[in-house]
């Protein structure tokens, strides 16, 4: 097989917080990529005006076969693979400029939804196989996480025919829950296994599993 070129991104910190584990798992993936890919990383600004240029930007320059974005999902315990994206920027916090749209469309000419074009259930399933927590989500919010993720799905629908693309949701690190007592986190090493983990599923996988992972509510 030929090498695939990968594009992981991660956001920059947000919301009071002084790291953001999607931006730290990233800069640590960076620095030891795993085997068999061209790797390619990106830190997307926590801003609506400027994440979408970036991301068009860099899948426009590298032309990548694969793009994993990742954001924070605070109060989670397990690695979210998300399945899908809806057409809604509704921010229930302003971004890093302060923007804090109500029931706007990412696109406004685009569908309803798009799903992630990675094997989502094979990314939790390898996930899971190397001891990592997981779980299949059915909603990725609406602020920039749900934004990228609709963003990627309207590009490989529009500018870029075959690209897989797919997001995941990263726990709050360690010293992040110092701030937020109580609440679950996720060592850094472990989250930099799982971004290979996932990248290696999404490059070696064409279909994906027909295991029974839907929710029950």
């Amino acid at each position: 097989m030929s090498t695939r070129t990968v594009l992981v991104t991660g956001f920059e910190p947000f919301g009071g917080e002084a790291v953001n584990p999607s931006m730290a798992a990233v800069q640590g993936l960076a620095a030891a990529p795993p085997p068999g890919v061209a790797l390619h990383t990106l830190i997307l600004p926590v801003s609506l005006a400027r994440t979408g240029p970036a991301l068009r930007a860099a899948i426009a320059g590298l032309r990548p076969d694969v793009v994993i974005a990742t954001g924070q999902a605070g109060g989670r315990a397990e690695i979210s693979v998300e399945r899908v994206a809806i057409n809604v920027n509704d921010f229930r916090v302003p971004d890093n400029d302060g923007a804090q749209p109500t029931d706007a469309p990412v696109v406004a000419t685009g569908p309803a939804a798009y799903f992630a074009t990675i094997p989502v259930k094979s990314v939790v399933a390898r996930l899971h196989a190397s001891g990592i927590p997981a779980q299949l989500s059915n909603s990725a919010g609406t602020h920039l996480c749900n934004h990228t993720l609709y963003l990627l799905g309207h590009l490989a629908a529009t500018e870029q025919p075959g690209l897989r693309g797919g997001f995941l949701h990263l726990p709050w690190l360690p010293e992040q829950v110092v701030r937020h007592p109580g609440q679950p986190s996720m060592g850094l090493p472990t989250l930099v296994l799982a971004l290979k983990t996932a990248i290696t599923a999404a490059c070696e996988t064409a279909d994906d599993l027909r295991v029974a992972m839907g929710a029950t509510h």
